[in-house]
Parts: structure tokens; C-alpha cells; sequence
């Protein structure tokens, strides 16, 4: 006597479909929550981007950013250095070679600093001490602005003939994994070897390059960095 399997394996895979579509909607509620978040942000609503950023946490690789976002949050408008660390190891955690991994490092340093000093008050501390953290406070914040201003760099100027010319690459932070480009490569084809997955070539340009209105020329011997 056989048994048919079919209805099983058409249970499965209806299974399967669903589980897919599911991932595409907390993908896509995610960058909605970031997107309502930033615009909070933007008009002075810090209390309220809080809200949306954490609603966008899952506790996955893909909300890495939303904790990177309410660390500068806390940091600078919040001014809790306490929960910017806390969101700060989170998106180390989570991106540890991620686009803000060295900016995220530095930020963390300084705001242990300002822990320690805060920690300080009512206790005793050498001058010297405190005169110490404040100028290893002040040099972290210039590392910070110097990589902030490499990531605003202002976009290739255009050429006579009105067309842009190659599009600025982002800085390779120290420890990131890199591919040096061969004859005939794509990032198609780069993504493919790295990820099994041809489809993934947007995240090797985003995070190699600043925005662009169209897909970067890569040229044989160029180092990219592989997210």
C-alpha cells in the first residue's frame, strides 16, 4: 500500500512561501519604522524618533542601523552616554564590520570617558587625571568629525561634457574583508562568489560607495570592501 506524499509537500512549500512573504513584510515595516524615526528626528522630535527606532529593533543583523541611530540619538541630543553605549555595542554586535563600525568605536570611547568623568564628581580625582579624560575626550571627538566629513564628502564633480565622473568610494575602515577587483569582474558577480546570491550586489555598492544616481564603474585592481 503507497501513500501519497503530495499533499504534504505542496503543505510544505505553502509553508515555506509564507514564511518568505513574512520576511519581506518585517523587512519592509523595519524601513518604514527608520523612516518615520528619522523624520521625527528632523523636526526636533528626539523623544518620538526614540519610539520609531525601537520599534524597528528585532534583534537581527538588518536593525543594526536603527541601533546606530538611537546611540547618536542619546549622544548628542539625548545626552546619555549610558544608552549610547548600550546602543553602541549593540550595533558592533550585530554590524562589527558594518559602515559605522569605526565611527561607532570611537563614539564609544568617548562616551565611556564621559561616564568615568560623570562617575568622578563627588569622588576624589587628580587634576591631572581629569585634565587627562577631557583631552582624550577632545581628541576622540575630532576622529569623529574628520570620519563624519569623509562620509559627507560632496560627490564627484561633473565633467565639461555634463556626465559625472566616477563615484567617490567610501574609506576602507581597518580588519574589513576586501576583494581586489579581477578582469571581468562585476558586483554582480562579486556578490555571487561572496554570497551565493547575484542579488546581493547592492550591498557591495553601498558599502563601497556614497549615494549615486547609477551603478559605479569598478576597475581591475580597485579594493572593495565585502559587507
Amino acid at each position: 500500500m503507497s501513500i501519497s506524499l503530495r499533499p504534504w509537500s505542496g503543505a510544505v512549500a505553502a509553508l515555506l512561501f509564507c514564511f518568505a512573504g513574512c520576511d519581506r513584510v518585517f523587512e519592509k515595516s523595519s524601513k518604514d519604522e527608520l523612516a518615520r524615526g528619522e523624520r521625527k528626528a528632523a523636526t526636533g522630535d528626539f523623544r518620538g524618533a526614540v519610539a520609531q527606532y525601537e520599534a524597528a529593533l528585532d534583534g537581527t543583523a538588518a536593525t543594526a542601523e536603527a541601533h546606530y541611530r538611537l546611540a547618536l540619538l542619546y549622544d548628542g541630543k539625548l545626552k546619555s552616554p549610558r544608552h549610547s553605549v548600550h546602543h553602541l555595542d549593540r550595533y558592533l554586535e550585530l554590524a562589527p564590520s558594518g559602515p559605522h563600525a569605526r565611527d561607532a568605536k570611537n563614539l564609544r570611547k568617548e562616551n565611556e570617558l564621559k561616564l568615568a568623568l560623570s562617575s568622578g564628581k563627588g569622588t576624589f580625582t587628580t587634576q591631572e587625571e581629569a585634565t587627562r579624560l577631557k583631552n582624550e575626550i577632545l581628541r576622540l571627538n575630532k576622529q569623529l568629525v574628520e570620519v563624519r566629513a569623509q562620509k559627507n564628502a560632496a560627490p564627484a564633480p561633473q565633467s565639461a561634457a555634463g556626465k559625472a565622473n566616477d563615484a567617490v568610494q567610501k574609506p576602507i575602515p581597518p580588519g574589513t574583508r576586501t576583494h581586489v577587483v579581477q578582469s571581468g569582474d562585476t558586483m554582480a558577480s562579486i556578490a555571487r562568489k561572496y554570497y551565493k546570491s547575484s542579488a546581493r550586489w547592492k550591498d557591495i555598492q553601498d558599502a563601497n560607495f556614497y549615494a549615486t544616481n547609477g551603478t559605479p564603474k569598478i576597475k581591475v585592481g580597485q579594493t572593495l570592501i565585502i559587507p
